[in-house]
């Protein structure tokens, strides 16, 4: 009789999880059109596992600064084959949703996916805190500013780390007060999500702050333009190892799941980070 999958990492407290990136769209800012049919997703999905991820995290709505929404229908119609193929393949494995819209994250957990990731953290849908609540799934909550077209003109912060440290204890208890439970919650800060290079580096360098408060922490750093920016690198694909500074810098502060595009390395680096890091 095949068990029941676990909505955690087996990993979960024992090291940093490592969740694949897998873009269903034709124009997210690295990787658009490379895995946009159910086959091309299947198969990263295969190879991502196999290098370790704890996680697959599947998106049908890109999310860079200045992308086109294509709404709930042409969202779920691009993600439900490769979803419904990856459950089919690998029935145990844990699959992430990425989506802001409560009938797109309704739609990919009845057909089977284990999280949801929301960028918007609750605030593009009112009716995906009650789906959540009644899901009783993990939930990513996000900190974000307005949305694709506006996020980059929305930078002011009094202080970054206290602002979205704030923001995201606000959004969780909008979220329990609807009846998501505290224990169903990862927090994510947002990288580039309406914050500047700067912004960025400050949440880096003041992750403990982010840790301490004791909900999983999420960060999704993975080849992303503030890196570029530090680098001088406009390739996005040529930014691997500037993303594994920044996770090695996650993996000492405690961050619970890194959501990269580089599964292997990644995966290699938190175990080595496991191994040689003080045991906090």
């Amino acid at each position: 009789m095949t068990q029941p999958r676990s909505p955690w990492p087996a990993a979960w407290g024992t090291r940093t999880a490592v969740m694949g990136v897998i873009n269903l769209t034709p124009d997210s800012f690295s990787d658009g059109g490379r895995f946009n049919t159910p086959e091309l997703a299947l198969r990263q999905a295969s190879r991502q596992l196999s290098d370790g991820a704890d996680v697959l995290d599947l998106g049908a709505q890109s999310t860079r600064p200045g992308a086109e929404e294509v709404g709930a229908v042409e969202e779920i119609s691009r993600l439900l084959p490769s979803l419904t193929a990856i459950r089919s393949a690998y029935p145990q494995s844990l699959i992430s949703v990425d989506t802001f819209l409560a009938p797109v994250a309704e739609a990919a957990l009845e057909a089977g996916a284990d999280w949801i990731n929301d960028v918007s953290g609750g605030r593009r849908d009112p009716g995906m805190f009650p789906l959540i609540a009644a899901a009783g799934c993990p939930y990513v909550l996000m900190h974000s500013r307005g949305d694709s077209k506006t996020m980059d003109a929305m930078t002011d912060y009094h202080d970054v780390v206290s602002d979205v440290l704030q923001s995201l204890q606000e959004a969780s208890n909008r979220a329990a007060a609807i009846g998501v439970a505290r224990n169903q919650l990862i927090w994510d800060p947002g990288l580039g999500f309406a914050k500047t290079t700067t912004q960025n580096l400050v949440l880096l360098q003041e992750l403990e702050r982010l840790v301490a408060v004791g909900v999983p922490l999420l960060l999704g750093p993975s080849r992303k333009r503030f890196i570029g920016d530090v680098l001088n690198e406009k390739r996005a694909k040529a930014r691997i190892w500037g993303t594994a500074a920044v996770c090695c810098r996650a993996a000492a502060a405690g961050v619970g799941v890194l959501r990269v595009h580089d599964v292997a390395p990644i995966r290699q680096l938190v175990q080595m980070s496991s191994a040689i890091l003080p045991i906090r």
